[in-house]
């Protein structure tokens, strides 16, 4: 699986596993008496905020973020996500059946996970470019400051950064806001494929 590139192993907690190397040497300083030595398990200590962009025209790709999302779950121990439509701007939500009635702020996001998370948007960025350049551009909510305000200031708190759009890669040029979005991305944006999937990973992995 793609998403194994972002593989980073670390050692914490309780000293669960055989430690088979240290074993052996603890052993023969020891003049033959076992000596077991035991470590913390390894496990995968990348950080990974997903933020997926759900509603409207990424209906069709439900199923794909799920098995994305499935994936994710299984790989990433440090692993936190969140919801949007179309473009982020000051709120997200956890719970796509209560994201008017429970919004997460913005800003709280960007303020409480560290920069060393690798931050990765899903969407097919298909939008009206004034959903991302004008003030009450968004198609939901009056929305004060535009998209690329929100999406500069994540970037910003999040070098680590990449895109991965559903649709089929000659089809953004379709969409004017694909291409504004992939600038903002400083070309950033990857096909969600496998060969898209693998590339972006080692994107975030530099």
């Amino acid at each position: 699986m793609a998403l194994r590139r972002l593989r980073r192993f670390a050692r914490e907690g309780a000293s669960t596993e055989l430690d088979l190397d240290d074993t052996v040497r603890s052993t023969a300083k020891q003049g033959g008496w076992l000596d077991i030595r035991m470590v913390p398990e390894r496990h995968n200590a990348a950080k990974v905020l997903l933020l997926f962009d759900v509603g409207g025209s990424m209906d069709p790709h439900v199923k794909t973020c799920e098995e994305l999302f499935s994936a994710a779950r299984s790989e990433f121990k440090h692993l936190e996500y969140y919801y949007f439509h179309n473009c982020p701007y000051e709120r997200l939500w956890r719970d796509n059946r209560r994201r008017r009635s429970d919004p997460s702020a913005t800003w709280d996001l960007l303020h409480t996970y560290p920069a060393d998370y690798k931050l990765i948007f899903v969407g097919d960025a298909a939008m009206s470019p004034y959903e991302i350049v004008h003030p009450g551009g968004s198609v939901e909510h009056f929305n004060a400051e535009p998209g690329e305000v929100w999406m500069r200031r994540l970037l910003r708190t999040y070098p680590a950064a990449v895109w991965l759009n559903p649709l089929p890669e000659g089809h953004w040029d379709y969409h004017a806001s694909a291409e504004m979005m992939r600038r903002l991305m400083a070309g950033r944006m990857f096909p969600m494929t496998l060969d898209g999937l693998d590339a972006a990973m080692r994107e975030l992995s530099r």
